[in-house]
């Protein structure tokens, strides 16, 4: 059985400047505190009590035991078994029918052989002669070892462009994520002056219905390559990343570490391999926390790390289509950031006004 621990800590005594410093403290501690891969646990929380009928809840997880789409799992089934305690019912959660271990053994076993290598030969084939680094223009020279040091800009395209991107997507028969992976290239190849872009960008991996109800780190990382040579109109730049993306779809079992040790890119500690940048659409089901009794209110966590040199981050969120351009702030400056985040804006807004250009 997994082991989990929740640290309670009573801070009605303090001031509320102070209470605010304390849960300050706290949050920041809970989010660099390392895990002991060997001897877990990999899930712990902190309940702070800030008076008789507030509380905090801060609640980490290892990467290597959950993804994006563990938390939505999480979220219900702590909602499911609370109601059931209030009630004093039993344990409401059906039995999972296999664990992550059988996925694992499944993957071994599956991925090896000439299904492997059809994997292999894919990636090969779609990354061969792709640039080894992308060259942002930079404000501050590369450090020689990445600290991953990072924060964060707001980018929100409103509900107008939202809507128009939609639009736009369906008469192109492309996805959401198709037209603004298309976009967020088109700047970067602009910032670049490269025709030629590496894009890195994650899938939930769970093709199979059975892992739906799994908590595990199943998800995959694809590298999308975008060509804008021949100065293709953007009507022929989006077929290019349909078919693109979907051959990388057909292709993603393969982990990304094993694209990487096939491929044998130069290494730097300077900057991460195949690519640097990388595209969220965050689609995975998340769920609404609600339990009986309580009024739960979201906290955003403390930003201050950045894995790779830029990392656009979007959901859709009711009728608006927003999230952060995250970035290593070891290279650029916010100011920088904030003006890329517009000229994004501006080039989406221009996309969808003629495909034709």
């Amino acid at each position: 059985a997994a082991h989990f621990s929740l640290l309670a800590l009573d801070l009605r005594s303090l001031e509320a400047c102070e209470r605010d410093a304390a849960l300050a403290r706290h949050s920041a501690e809970e989010a660099r505190a390392a895990f002991d891969l060997g001897a877990g646990p990999l899930i712990r929380g902190r309940l702070l009590q800030l008076a008789d009928d507030e509380h905090v809840l801060l609640l980490t997880m290892h990467h290597i035991v959950s993804d994006g789409w563990s938390i939505g799992v999480l979220v219900r089934e702590v909602a499911a078994l609370y109601a059931a305690c209030c009630q004093g019912l039993p344990d409401p959660l059906p039995p999972l029918p296999l664990q992550y271990a059988d996925y694992a053994h499944w993957q071994r076993q599956w991925l090896s052989g000439a299904a492997l290598q059809r994997q292999i030969d894919h990636w090969r084939e779609h990354l061969l002669g792709a640039p080894v680094l992308l060259e942002l223009p930079t404000d501050r020279p590369r450090p020689a070892v990445q600290s991953h040091a990072g924060r964060s800009v707001a980018l929100n395209l409103g509900p107008d462009l939202s809507a128009r991107l939609n639009a736009f997507a369906k008469q192109h028969d492309v996805t959401l994520y198709m037209a603004l992976f298309c976009g967020w290239a088109a700047l970067l190849s602009r910032l670049s002056g490269q025709p030629d872009v590496v894009i890195g960008s994650p899938v939930a991996n769970r093709a199979r219905p059975e892992l739906e109800g799994l908590i595990g780190f199943f998800v995959n990382t694809l590298a999308l390559r975008a060509d804008f040579s021949g100065e293709p109109t953007v009507a022929q730049m989006l077929q290019r990343v349909r078919s693109a993306a979907l051959a990388a779809y057909a292709h993603q079992d393969l982990p990304f570490e094993q694209v990487v040790e096939a491929l044998q890119p130069p290494r730097s500690l300077s900057h991460s391999p195949i690519f640097q940048v990388m595209f969220v659409l965050q689609n995975t089901p998340q769920g609404e926390l609600q339990l009986p009794g309580l009024t739960l209110t979201p906290l955003e966590a403390p930003h201050s790390t950045a894995q790779f040199d830029l990392t656009l981050s979007l959901q859709e969120s009711g009728d608006e289509i927003a999230g952060l351009l995250e970035y290593a702030s070891d290279v650029f400056e916010h100011a920088t950031i904030e003006r890329w985040a517009g000229h994004l804006k501006t080039l989406l807004t221009a996309m969808v006004s003629d495909s034709a250009q």
